[in-house]
């Protein structure tokens, strides 16, 4: 191992299945030092952060979590690339203690990498409880590196953790390589490759060897070794690669015999008896959307204060920027422009979006630390399933009720290319955040005014879970139809790890939601709501002849909106709302009212009074339902969409995908209803 002793900064990699605490030890590890960022080549988000230790920086890069290094998702190709080409100098690699036995095989495998490492046993407290006990030196001899045991959550072991991490990075510690023995043939393959190493800097041959052949090709590009790599597999067999991962899986049932005891057979009882009811055929779905019902109703309820605070707020503001532009003698057209145009926009997306997302991104994460979503998509899969994708598209469809930028972004998780092209297309179908307060506006104003005001929210809520349950199927629908036609995929089923629930980091939990998801997702709208408030200005002042651009457009537009049961206005709101989806109701208002600013309504009952004075009936708020629900995605979505895939050919089919879908279900609904209404 290379002296590192005189070096004042390392690079430690943090590597680990899923759900076994590895954001955790980093955060507790970093603090709030830290950011996030892409692997080079990747499009998979990962953690940077540092800390010290010792006088020593440490520079610590959170891998995506995985179970194997065998590549086949982007996560797994993200955390194999790192390890293959970052100059790190330790790999943390992060386990459960109540399930070291699967975690063995990353670990191993990464051991054939590397023996600059060191084990944490993480949720030893957990560990514990369940009656595990597990002897620490007996696993450090079985690997031959350090094996630390920590309870991140309650601080536990960290300061040890971050000594044996400086040890080994620094080379105080010696590590060593743990030679395991295959069947004859295996082994003479192994030397074949080992011995074709000979001219290379590899400092452990035969672990090399064996990562090479497991990872069917050539590491080094190499002639030499791609011709011993041949040779071997003529001996062994093709399946080499099969051979030396099932041998591993009984090396790893063999130190764990040796180095973990249970003192009784049963545990994780409490989850279990939880998992009948949640996961359970019966009440599993029907207790999803109850409690997707309670956010909501908490979302909508909770938002509307903060909503009009924020909004006479910004109403302030604006007067204190108009007097300011006055003192200042701005020319009149720069003021509006800047005041009436982007001001008003941005002040408008602002105080709509940020008090949903700041109550339910919260909610959302709080359910993901519970340990509920893996049940969800568990829930889900068989549906999924027979849509031609599986249960991790329904994980990707809920976070695209918050974001649908970060719907698909989350679609990293889904292994096969056309299943995750699937769920990329059809995120758009959950209505965002961005679209409930529009959503929500007529429910209120059109569905629910018969009720009590005591249980309005409660109806609204209900009423907006029947919208997203048509949502869903239409998802699924389509997802079917693309899984036959272009998309062709089998509809396999995957493997998923239900974590133990874990009582939530409350604290933590909110500020790393409000940080990571609303603010960076409000920052992108906030980017594109600037230049889109210049352009829906300038297109309701310039005037060609007595009319305004934006009166043209929507004079255009109203005889094909007409066919889908709304108007010129509507559809125009629609077109300018592109850039965020936020601003499609305050624009159709300016349109109506032709005051030529972006306008804002006072209440409900202001905003109702204008809609059917502009001829809206019960008709024209199903259709700007289904709209709403269906039409293209925003100009932040279709730029990750284009991002996720690398093709521009994916990003306008997912703009054309539902408002096509749209347009079809507006036609529909609106010759119904001139039927029977």
């Amino acid at each position: 191992m290379t002296d590192n002793s005189t070096k004042s900064e390392y690079t430690v990699l943090l590597a680990g299945n899923p759900n076994v605490g590895k954001s955790t030890v980093f955060n507790a590890l970093t603090g709030m030092k830290q950011h996030t960022g892409n692997w080079a080549g990747k499009t998979v988000s990962t953690a940077e952060g540092s800390y010290k230790f010792n006088s020593a920086n440490f520079r610590l890069l959170d891998l995506p979590g995985t179970y194997s290094l065998n590549a086949s998702s982007p996560d797994e190709m993200a955390a194999l690339n790192a390890i293959e080409t970052v100059k790190y100098d330790c790999i943390a690699v992060v386990t459960d203690a109540t399930c070291i036995e699967r975690n063995l095989n990353l670990v191993l495998q990464i051991l054939q990498i590397t023996n600059r490492a060191v084990v944490c046993v993480n949720l030893a407290d957990e560990a514990e409880k369940q009656n595990i006990d597990i002897d620490y030196d007996e696993l450090s001899v079985q690997l031959g590196v350090p094996v630390v045991r920590t309870a991140a959550r309650k601080k536990q072991g960290l300061k040890n953790l971050a000594e044996q991490i400086s040890n080994v990075a620094s080379g105080k510690t010696k590590t060593y390589s743990v030679t395991r023995k295959y069947d004859s043939k295996t082994e003479e393959a192994i030397q074949i490759v080992s011995d074709a190493l000979s001219d290379t800097d590899v400092s452990d041959k035969r672990r090399t060897a064996i990562h090479i052949l497991e990872r069917k090709q050539d590491i080094t590009n190499n002639s030499n070794i791609g011709n011993a790599v041949k040779k071997a597999k003529e001996l062994a067999g093709e399946d080499i690669d099969d051979i030396i991962a099932k041998t591993r899986v009984g090396q790893c049932e063999e130190i764990y015999k040796l180095c973990v005891k249970r003192r009784n057979g049963e545990y994780r009882n409490r989850d279990r008896k939880i998992d009948k009811i949640l996961t359970s055929r019966i009440f599993g779905i029907p207790v999803m959307l109850l409690l997707f019902a309670v956010i909501f109703y908490i979302t909508i309820a909770g938002a509307n204060y903060p909503s009009e605070w924020l909004s006479s707020l910004f109403s302030f503001i604006g007067e204190k920027l108009t007097m300011l532009a006055d003192y200042i003698n701005t020319p009149p057209w720069l003021k509006n422009l800047v005041i009436d145009g982007i001001y008003t926009t941005l002040s408008n997306v602002v105080s709509v979006m940020l008090p949903p997302m700041a109550i339910f991104f919260p909610l959302f994460t709080i359910l993901e630390d519970l340990g509920y979503l893996p049940r969800v998509a568990f829930n889900l899969d068989s549906v999924f399933c027979r849509a031609g994708t599986n249960g991790k598209q329904g994980l990707t469809m809920l976070m695209g009720f918050g974001c649908n930028a970060c719907g698909v972004t989350g679609c990293r998780i889904i292994d096969g290319e056309n299943e995750r092209r699937i769920a990329v297309l059809t995120n758009n179908f959950s209505p965002c955040n961005g679209r409930f307060p529009t959503l929500i506006a007529i429910i209120s104003m059109f569905f629910v005014g018969v009720f009590p005001i005591a249980v309005q929210s409660a109806v609204s809520a209900f009423i907006l879970v029947g919208i997203i349950l048509v949502s869903i199927l239409v998802s699924l629908l389509i997802s079917f139809i693309l899984s036959k036609t272009i998309l062709k995929s089998g509809g396999k089923s995957f493997l998923m790890e239900l974590p133990p629930y874990r009582v939530p980091q409350i604290g933590k939990t909110i500020v790393r939601s409000l940080l990571d998801r609303t603010v960076f997702v409000l920052g992108r709208a906030v980017l594109v709501a600037v230049p889109a408030g210049a352009i829906i200005w300038i297109l309701a002042n310039i005037h060609i002849g007595s009319e305004t651009i934006i009166s043209y457009v929507t004079s255009f537009l109203d005889p094909f909106a007409r066919i889908m049961g709304l108007d010129g206005a509507i559809l125009t709101g629609f077109i300018l709302g592109f850039p965020a989806n936020e601003i499609v109701l305050p624009t159709t208002l300016m349109i109506y009212l032709s005051n030529g600013t972006m306008t804002d309504y006072g209440s409900l009952a202001q905003l109702h009074d204008i809609l059917i004075s502009n001829g809206w009936t019960i008709k024209t708020a199903v259709c700007m339902l289904i709209f709403t629900l269906m039409h293209f995605p925003c100009s932040t979505t279709c730029i990750t969409v284009k991002k996720e895939t690398g093709s521009i050919k994916w990003a306008i089919l997912s703009f054309i995908l539902p408002t096509v879908c749209g347009i079809i279900c507006c036609i529909a609904a609106n010759l119904l209803l001139d039927i029977f209404i």
